[in-house]
């Protein structure tokens, strides 16, 4: 009989397989959220951007998502599927799988572009962009060049799963911090020196993308595990119902954020105007720009619990497939455990050092009321961090189970249905700052759910 691929991953040790792919991940993941992240930082350190550059990259931060959205559908679903096919042993489903999810992803990200091209002002109108007319003016510039790059961007991210699906989550990781690096030399360059403004941090991302895409590209004619040929890249329905159904967790977690996302910033916009001080034209775009930056930092913490849970997903799959139930369960307590080891690290950092986290972000050029209401938000609004890292890495390893539809479920009601009814509802009562204790009240609720998730699915792995 033919030995299977990536064996190695059903007799190694489990500690070590989670570091050798977990780590890896999350450094791709985190330097992935930080393309956006270092533009911020460099924009609101500009004095000519300031708080406007800042809350116009947050009306397009969501619309980056959206591409990510469709982007780790298609990856991250053609992961968990080549995973599981490696370890039945059966290579035509893995090749065809990932020649199918290749075709998906250009096209998918084509359309996105031209729809992003074609409709930018109510796009923008509807994440908050005309809270004033200076935001609007930067938050245009911004998205266009960002959605020029939209294809690189979507096709870099989609592959990255896969490349780590193939056995190698250190090419896949460096592809990643190559663009990102690439991206952290430009933004100085064309903000300062060459006053470009918003169009500069953009041109920078882009080129940054354009590497990581080029990179993926190289990685796609030289895998290990899966040959790709001219039958790879065929049409095959079934084949993308079944990865894209194993997907369909990635992208509604993050489609879902960005429904939530629209919804709050809306709301920020609406009902700071209606705040004694923000209500003040100099000062609207401030509770916009805060919350943009203290979901920045909440994305890097998401990355790594993102990060830790993904890394598995090929372990798990391969696993699963191979019928070892009892390796699967033991990852997933290491998992669990280190989500909330991350949770508890990232609350206390909120915690006791905001004013330095939002002084990075150009608080030195603001008003006061700006670093006040940025010390509230961070405090508040992400007390719950150690929940929402556990939740996370709870969604991603029932999607690595191939059990679909209950992380989705569980994943919908985390963020459409709380994240947008409780800063609704909370916001009744307590103004603005109703929207700052929806997050934290949201993951409380979740995690009553999940807890019931966990235990469910510990007694399911423990049966033979």
């Amino acid at each position: 009989m033919e030995q299977k691929s990536n064996a190695f991953l059903e007799t190694e040790k489990i500690g070590k397989l989670m570091r050798k792919y977990s780590i890896p991940c999350i450094i791709s993941l985190v330097v992935a959220a930080l393309y956006n992240i270092v533009d911020q930082i460099f924009i609101a350190n500009a004095d000519y951007l300031g708080s406007y550059g800042n809350a116009a990259n947050t009306v397009v931060f969501p619309l980056t998502v959206v591409a990510l959205s469709i982007a780790v559908m298609i990856g991250d679903g053609c992961c968990a599927f080549v995973s599981i096919s490696l370890g039945a042993n059966n290579k035509d489903n893995a090749h065809r799988s990932i020649g199918n999810a290749i075709l998906l992803c250009l096209i998918s990200s084509v359309v996105l572009t031209a729809a992003y091209l074609i409709f930018i002002e109510p796009i923008l109108t509807l994440f908050g962009g005309k809270v004033n007319a200076e935001t609007y003016a930067c938050a245009r510039e911004y998205f266009f060049c960002i959605s020029l790059g939209l294809p690189f961007y979507m096709f870099g991210q989609a592959m990255n799963p896969i490349i780590r699906s193939d056995g190698s989550p250190k090419f896949a990781m460096l592809s990643t911090v190559a663009g990102a690096v690439t991206n952290i030399i430009l933004d100085p360059i064309f903000i300062f020196p060459l006053g470009w403004g918003m169009m500069g941090a953009a041109v920078a991302t882009v080129i940054g993308q354009i590497l990581t895409a080029v990179l993926a590209l190289w990685y796609l004619f030289h895998m290990k595990a899966v040959k790709l040929g001219k039958s790879s890249f065929g049409l095959w329905p079934r084949l993308m119902k079944r990865f894209l159904v194993l997907g369909i967790t990635s992208f509604l977690s993050q489609i879902s954020l960005v429904i939530s996302m629209a919804a709050v910033q809306n709301m920020c916009t609406r009902y700071g105007a209606m705040d004694e001080i923000f209500g003040q034209p100099e000062y609207a775009q401030i509770p916009l720009a805060v919350l943009g930056i203290v979901m920045k930092f909440f994305q890097i913490a998401i990355s790594i619990a993102v990060g830790l849970a993904a890394g598995c997903i090929p372990v798990v799959g391969y696993n699963i497939g191979a019928g070892r139930k009892d390796r699967a369960r033991t990852l997933f307590s290491y998992l669990l455990a280190a989500e909330a080891i991350v949770g508890l690290a990232a609350t206390l950092i909120v915690e006791l050092f905001p004013r330095q986290l939002i002084g990075i972000f150009g608080a030195g050029n603001e008003s006061a009321y700006y670093t006040t209401f940025a010390i509230k938000c961070f405090r508040v609004y992400l007390c719950m961090m150690i929940l929402a890292m556990v939740n996370k890495g709870t969604f991603i390893y029932l999607q690595a189970l191939g059990k679909a539809l209950l992380s989705t479920i569980i994943s919908m009601t985390r963020e459409i249905i709380l994240g947008v009814a409780l800063p609704i509802i909370l916001r009744l009562f307590f103004g603005l700052d109703g929207l700052l204790y929806s997050f934290p009240a949201a993951d409380i609720l979740t995690f009553l759910i999940a807890a019931v998730i966990i235990r469910h699915t510990c007694k399911d792995l423990n049966r033979k």
